[in-house]
């Protein structure tokens, strides 16, 4: 999702300021430690992967050949660009359902079909400041999709952790992949979040974004990580597993800035 630097720097800002004080801050790095350590890709022997969408800020890493049973797709967090559900539309003649209350959808695709929602996920169905926010089955079942095979993409500024909790894993079952994007490193609901979804999924990439390169996160080089989580029932676990070594279809969210990723191998388990 394409964001404004200045929304990076705050909430750089507020992981600084949650990481002050002595015990509190001990805490905070066991619980970045533990997250970090089940932040761990697994390789797939049946996945060719590819970078759809957007060459650098909104595009996302997908198992390119896993997709053939997709009838639908659900684009989470727009933010005035949706390079990604695009090429999916296109690539899959599927529609693909934008969902965004901050900046209403209002986007084109030509030879693609957009669903625009002026609506946000969350964990509960709710009107705040005149925002209405839904949970994702309540979304999916209302568009028809329940029980449908789905693709999902989320970037929603770190409301996604609360969403995915509140989120059946029936529901989840359904989505043959998740590709992500995951703001914040210090709540322990995060590692929650990740065992749910760990549960169901395989994590097969991790990039970090460097439009929140920060040294004081440490074990994570940045606040705000893509991930792509591709479902048990669809991926076929490599053995011996080699891991996420970094591959050619990652690039800078910010192409003029710094990067900030791990050493090659150092995602690996």
């Amino acid at each position: 999702m394409h964001r404004h630097p200045r929304l990076i720097v705050a909430l750089l800002v507020a992981f600084a300021a949650a990481s002050c004080g002595g015990e509190a801050r001990q805490d905070e790095r066991k619980t970045r430690q533990a997250l970090f350590d089940a932040l761990k890709p697994v390789t797939l022997q049946n996945c060719v992967m590819k970078r759809f969408g957007s060459a650098n800020d909104g595009g996302y890493v997908m198992c390119a050949n896993l997709l053939q049973d997709v009838t639908s797709a659900y684009s989470y967090g727009i933010g005035g660009n949706d390079d990604w559900g695009c090429e999916v539309s296109k690539t899959l003649s599927v529609p693909v359902h934008q969902y965004d209350c901050f900046e209403p959808p209002n986007l084109s695709c030509p030879g693609g079909r957009f669903v625009p929602h002026n609506e946000c996920v969350g964990p509960a169905a709710t009107t705040e400041q005149s925002r209405v926010f839904d949970t994702v089955q309540n979304q999916i079942v209302r568009n028809g999709d329940g029980g449908r095979r789905l693709l999902v993409k989320m970037d929603i500024e770190g409301a996604e952790w609360k969403s995915i909790l509140a989120t059946p894993d029936e529901v989840l079952e359904t989505f043959d992949q998740l590709p992500m994007e995951l703001h914040g490193t210090s709540d322990p609901l995060f590692l929650e979040a990740l065992e749910k979804l760990k549960r169901i999924f395989y994590l097969v990439h991790l990039h970090f974004n460097n439009w929140a390169c920060h040294p004081d996160l440490a074990p994570f080089p940045a606040g705000a990580f893509q991930v792509l989580f591709v479902n048990k029932r669809v991926g076929m676990l490599a053995t011996p597993d080699a891991g996420d070594a970094g591959r050619p279809f990652d690039a800078p969210d910010n192409p003029k800035g710094p990067d900030c990723q791990l050493p090659a191998g150092a995602q690996s388990r």
